[in-house]
């Protein structure tokens, strides 16, 4: 990504897509060329937290929503140490951002993070069209990076592809941290970070567990070298296809039988480890109103998404493993993807979306007290 600072804020930019379709509007936040997936968020409120989850590394994104702005940018709710978005689209940014936590406008944060952006274009008309046609790979220009419609084509057909890409370690931390638990200590859980969100580890902070969070490369000794009452793996970018160290250590967690819990990614590595396959979305889940029926219970919760990669899973029966039997606990009722998995065998399980619901909402977070359960029935 080529950026410069906000030299013209209503600069004339573009977004171009791998296809040939052009939307033509204003510079918004850094001005520069940027490249990426283009794939669409439906959430209302929450673009901090979306802006800074890595697991929007290598993707632009659009936003549904046609203000987006107007509570500003604030020091408590990234949930990252940046913004990982290649580059942002919305309709109608706000002039003046309007909230008592707002330490700066929206437009100034992707100004000092050099993230390239475009307003003032028909996202409508954008959403409908990945709908259709699927996430394609785009292009942000503004600046002196403007050219000729079928130059700018040509530098965005030359990207590569979100299938196949490896992106999970160039987002997890290089160093393992700990974040200890509140109040007394119950548990211990070895998190791996394969891009993981702020928020988790303090999700399961407030239950007792203290949370080593260890890099993507973590090996089976790292893990047990902190002696953990439960293993978590975390959601993170790519495609998980290219994930073979976690599916590795995933299996090595099956094998010893501890407790352990996915989100995101992490489901789709269980799915891997357990014998299944995956594939790549047309355009994927994100946003904050994403509707799941867990199938254990037959409740349905609206919850938060972010992935363009699903488990390939039998949706009508218990499938054998070699780690025993599993069925699918969760499913997606807009299309009937599979969102989540359940070891009938061993204590695990797993689901496709974010219960530490940053920004919201907070219906999955009972997710972590069955944690917490599997963790006391072993210990038991």
């Amino acid at each position: 990504m080529t950026t410069s600072t906000r030299g013209a804020a209503h600069a004339p930019a573009v977004l171009v897509l791998e296809d040939g379709r052009i939307f033509r509007g204003r510079a918004y936040g850094a001005v520069g060329e940027t490249f990426g997936e283009a794939v669409f968020s439906t959430g209302m409120t929450g673009y901090q937290e979306t802006l800074t989850d890595p697991s929007y590394d290598r993707q632009i994104v659009v936003a549904t929503a046609p203000q987006i702005g107007n509570t500003g940018w604030n020091d408590e709710d990234d949930e990252s140490s940046r913004i990982w978005v290649s580059g942002y689209v919305v309709r109608d940014p706000a002039r003046i951002p309007s909230n008592w936590r707002a330490k700066r406008s929206l437009d100034d944060e992707l100004v000092a993070q050099n993230i390239v952006g475009i307003s003032g274009i028909d996202t409508r008309a954008l959403t409908r069209h990945l709908r259709e046609r699927g996430a394609m790979r785009s292009g942000i220009f503004s600046g002196e990076h403007l050219a000729t419609d079928a130059e700018l084509v040509s530098r965005v057909q030359a990207q590569p592809h979100m299938k196949g890409a490896s992106l999970y370690e160039e987002v997890a931390t290089k160093e393992a941290y700990v974040v200890p638990a509140v109040g007394e200590k119950l548990f211990t859980v070895a998190a791996i970070d394969l891009g993981i969100k702020g928020m988790t580890p303090r999700r399961m902070a407030e239950r007792g567990i203290e949370v080593h969070v260890l890099p993507a490369t973590a090996t089976p000794d790292d893990v047990y070298a902190v002696q953990p009452d439960g293993v978590f793996f975390s959601n993170g970018p790519g495609d998980p296809a290219t994930a073979e160290g976690p599916v590795a250590l995933m299996t090595a967690v099956l094998e010893r039988r501890t407790p352990l819990f996915g989100i995101c990614f992490g489901n789709q590595i269980l799915g891997r480890a357990l014998g299944f396959g995956t594939y790549k979305l047309k355009y994927g889940h994100r946003g904050i109103n994403q509707p799941v029926q867990d199938r254990t219970t037959g409740k349905v919760e609206v919850t938060a998404h972010n992935h363009g990669f699903a488990v390939d899973a039998p949706l009508d029966k218990v499938s054998d493993t070699p780690f025993g039997r599993a069925e699918v606990s969760h499913v997606c009722l807009n299309d009937e993807v599979v969102e989540g998995l359940q070891l009938l065998d061993q204590p695990g399980f797993s689901v496709q979306y974010h219960p530490e619901a940053a920004a919201g909402p907070h219906d999955a977070a009972y997710l972590f007290d069955r944690f917490v359960k599997l963790m006391e029935g072993q210990r038991a």
